[in-house]
């Protein structure tokens, strides 16, 4: 079972991401049973037969943006924003504005190409699952990657996780 970084804690992961292969089909795709993330088109092909699954989380790519869960948003336990390249920053984006103006509560979840260097920052802007490809760390290079997170005691800016900056957090006392 894959293993996940999820509430500052390496744990086996029961969720499964849904990706549709060359030729699927969003409308008569087989959704499996259990946890389960489907992409964007197939929860918009199938909101009507996929509405009494509780264990049911919608993953985003990203150039799908946020607001088309906006409707739905309360009803979601979990969001993914897939990040299909390292390189490709718009899932930050997608996360903030998820937390920030549509008022996602539930587990916000970075999948795809997610790695260590990405994991402090994906933190900031809201994301309190990180899942890497499977097989591409150890168990040990996770919990590593874990303590890491708490290598900066003080972020500057505000973000979602801390929305204030570090001037406004901080009294200081001033000499005479």
């Amino acid at each position: 079972m894959a293993k996940v970084i999820k509430s500052g804690q390496v744990v086996a992961d029961g969720w499964q991401v849904l990706r549709l292969a060359d030729g699927d089909n969003p409308e008569s795709v087989a959704v499996p049973p259990g946890p389960v993330l489907v992409p964007l088109a197939v929860w918009q092909a199938r909101q009507a037969d996929l509405a009494g699954r509780t264990e049911l989380g919608v993953w985003l790519d990203s150039q799908e943006p946020a607001s088309a869960l906006a409707e739905a948003i309360d009803r979601l336990p979990v969001v993914a924003v897939n990040f299909p390249k390292f390189a490709d920053g718009r899932g930050y984006s997608t996360a903030t504005l998820l937390r920030t103006r549509y008022g996602f509560r539930g587990e916000l979840r970075a999948i795809g190409d997610v790695q260590r260097d990405q994991f402090f920052f994906l933190q900031r802007c809201g994301f309190d699952c990180l899942q890497p490809a499977e097989g591409k760390y150890s168990d040990a290079q996770l919990e590593a990657a874990l303590a890491s997170l708490a290598d900066f005691s003080e972020p500057y800016q505000g973000a979602v996780d801390r929305p204030a900056p570090v001037w406004r957090r901080l009294q200081r006392g001033v000499a005479a």
